[in-house]
């Protein structure tokens, strides 16, 4: 550190012999006048200092001081600091600068580290706050090991690689391997007895630090001679310790590094610590999802029943990790006459407590579908049930009844998506079922009308049930998603169990987190019934959509049954006396209509109803609206009739399709 005095009279500036060795400039070489040290000061800094000094002397300022580098003879660039006291008149006028200059580069040197030092606290201090933030969104394992084994979270630890190991049944299970192509072969299962790195820190307990290649080398020749060419030069190997006991094991591995400082040692304790909390968390998370999906499996259907005329193809996949199984479900009921029942649903939720209620109105409502009840009293039945379970739960589903013979489709929907069909030829449309309550609430709002959609399933055509799953995309709407799927569908595999996988592969794809279920059935007429054909449908009163179910219902069977000429002959015939029986009688009506065994191309219809009344035949008149109806059946049907059944009465009629 020097001295100077600059008479800013004359312009002459003295300078003490340190104050010339801090300007590396010998005392020949200076003449008094600052000029002269222009050659050690570069450019920029020249121009910084000038401006201060003036600032300081039109400002009234005593004092001014500075930071500047000078240019050593060398060309090395050195810091300087100056410090100066203006001296002024008694106008005020400045007439002098006394200061001094010192060697600033042991000052500024000590100042960089501590900068240094407190980066790196903030950098560890990022590296927690970064890992455990990554570490709070992991599910499953798999994301805990994603989360530190990712470029990024092994750039922040300072590491090339990472090995991980579960402590299972008293050996180490390892779950992450490494650099990519640094797996060892007959260390995926290690005992904890074993002389590893991993089973040291779980037998102890204690995080082990490996500073040198020597170190590793002499420690853990086995391992160390089987991992040689990937230059380890440290590594960090942590307890796994959750609620007091090991859980697993982490190994940090380094190249290039030369041993751990304290800081960076308890920087890594304090991690272990995390991902211990983490993996626990995870595990526990995937234990509750196996428990629940197992409980989920178990409520489905074992086996899809093989079903003459038909193709089907049913899959499920559970919600992905962090949210809980769900309701969803699907179900095919064999029924009398060539008949099939198509069951998806989802009852509301995310949780075992779904599942359960899933499970039961599953079985509720097969068991009302086998009993032989009309696809809308099955879905009216099964919502009562569900209300009477006393749970806050209600359910969606479609419910859809096909005769594999003739192709009639009876389709009731509870709230649920509408189905989809796809053509031979690939084309896929989405099928407009008029729709009713949700199960459960239309009990208990007291709406349990369920209206049913009657539509004829070609040979070859695929109706599609599938739960939302399926169809909703986070941000998507709901109609784009069912079109999206529809496009899918037309331009899927021909083959009906490939096509369901394709369209599982695409969920999969998406990342959809709700659980999902599908069913696809294909009429396949080859494989259908041929024994005669026998259908049954109830026609309540005042319920005029079970009428035109049951006119689409018989023209459809007398089509299939080879009668096209005579259809619409026979289902006059049959409307007339299904008619008769709601206005006559107080009671629903049955109408059935089989081939008669034994009886070439011999078609019955009988309608059944609870009055012992009997028919009577009589004229209409010119201007009656009324009594034409047996005339009709006399003049069209070969053989006409009455029984008594019961409480009620059976009036048949025949028709030769010969």
């Amino acid at each position: 550190m020097g001295s100077f005095d600059w008479d800013l009279i004359t312009g002459f500036m003295h300078m003490d012999a340190p104050a010339l060795d801090v300007f590396d400039t010998d005392p020949e070489e200076y003449d008094g006048r600052p000029e002269s040290l222009a050659g050690r000061v570069p450019a920029d800094e020249s121009v910084r200092l000038d401006a201060l000094v003036s600032s300081a002397l039109k400002s009234g300022d005593p004092t001014y001081g500075a930071y500047f580098r000078i240019r050593c003879r060398d060309g090395r660039l050195r810091w300087t600091h100056t410090q100066g006291r203006v001296l002024r008149d008694a106008a005020g006028r400045p007439y002098r600068i006394i200061g001094i200059v010192r060697d600033a580069t042991e000052e500024l040197s000590h100042s960089a580290e501590r900068l240094g030092l407190e980066e790196e606290r903030r950098r560890q201090t990022s590296v927690v706050e970064s890992t455990t933030a990554a570490l709070a969104h992991a599910r499953t394992v798999r994301d805990v090991i994603n989360a530190l084994s990712d470029s990024h979270g092994l750039e922040r630890l300072g590491s090339m690689g990472m090995v991980m190991g579960l402590v299972e049944a008293g050996r180490i299970h390892l779950v992450a391997e490494g650099p990519e192509g640094s797996f060892v072969p007959g260390t995926r299962w290690t005992r904890v007895d074993e002389n590893y790195p991993m089973s040291e820190v779980v037998r102890s307990l204690q995080p082990r630090f490996i500073d040198s290649e020597e170190e590793f080398a002499n420690h853990y020749p086995g391992l160390w001679s089987r991992i040689t060419d990937m230059r380890i030069s440290a590594a960090a190997y942590l307890p796994l310790i959750a609620q007091a006991r090991p859980i697993g094991a982490i190994g940090l591995l380094y190249q290039d590094k030369d041993g751990f400082t304290q800081e960076e040692r308890n920087l890594l304790v304090a991690l272990g610590s995390s991902i211990a909390q983490s993996l626990q968390r995870a595990m526990l998370l995937e234990q509750e999802h196996d428990i629940a999906e197992g409980l989920q499996q178990a409520m489905l259907p074992r086996r899809i029943p093989a079903v003459p005329g038909a193709q089907i193809a049913v899959r499920y996949r559970s919600a992905g990790m962090g949210r809980d199984i769900g309701g969803d479900w699907y179900d095919v009921i064999p029924l009398p006459g060539g008949r099939v029942g198509a069951v998806i649903g989802d009852v509301q939720g995310h949780d075992t407590h779904a599942a359960a209620v899933m499970g039961q109105l599953r079985i509720v409502l097969r068991a009302y579908a086998a009993e032989g009840h009309s696809p809308a009293t099955v879905m009216a039945r099964a919502s009562v049930f569900l209300h009477e379970l006393d749970t806050d739960r209600f359910a969606t589903c479609t419910y859809a009844e096909a005769d594999l013979t003739t192709g009639v489709l009876q389709l009731v929907r509870a709230g649920h998506l509408d189905p989809l069909v796809r053509a031979r030829g690939g084309d896929c449309r989405r099928l407009l079922v008029e729709g009713g309550m949700p199960l459960g609430l239309s009990a208990e709002f007291g709406r349990l009308e369920y209206p049913v959609t009657t539509v004829e399933l070609d040979h070859g055509e695929t109706l599609l049930l599938c739960t939302d799953g399926l169809v909703e995309h986070p941000g998507a709407d709901l109609d784009d998603g069912v079109r999206h799927l529809a496009s899918l569908v037309a331009g899927g595999p021909g083959d009906l169990q490939h096509l369901a996988d394709r369209l599982i592969e695409v969920v999969d794809e998406q990342g959809g987190d709700d659980d999902m279920a599908l069913l696809l059935l294909r009429r396949h007429v080859e494989d259908a019934p041929r024994t005669g054909g026998r259908l049954r449908q109830h026609v309540a009163q005042g319920d005029p959509e079970a009428l035109v179910a049951a006119r689409h219902m018989i023209g459809a069977a007398v089509r299939a049954w080879g009668a096209r000429e005579r259809a619409d002959e026979i289902e006059l015939v049959a409307d007339e006396l299904i008619v008769n029986a709601l206005m006559h009688t107080d009671g629903p009506a049955v109408v059935t209509l089989r081939v008669l065994a034994g009886h070439d191309h011999r078609l019955r219809v009988e309608v059944e109803d609870r009055s012992s009344a009997l028919p009577r035949r009589r004229e209409a008149g010119g201007t009656g609206v009324s009594g034409r109806g047996l005339m009709l059946v006399d003049r069209l049907a070969e053989v006409w009739g009455v029984e008594p059944r019961g409480s009620g009465k059976c009036v048949w009629c025949e028709f030769d399709l010969t």
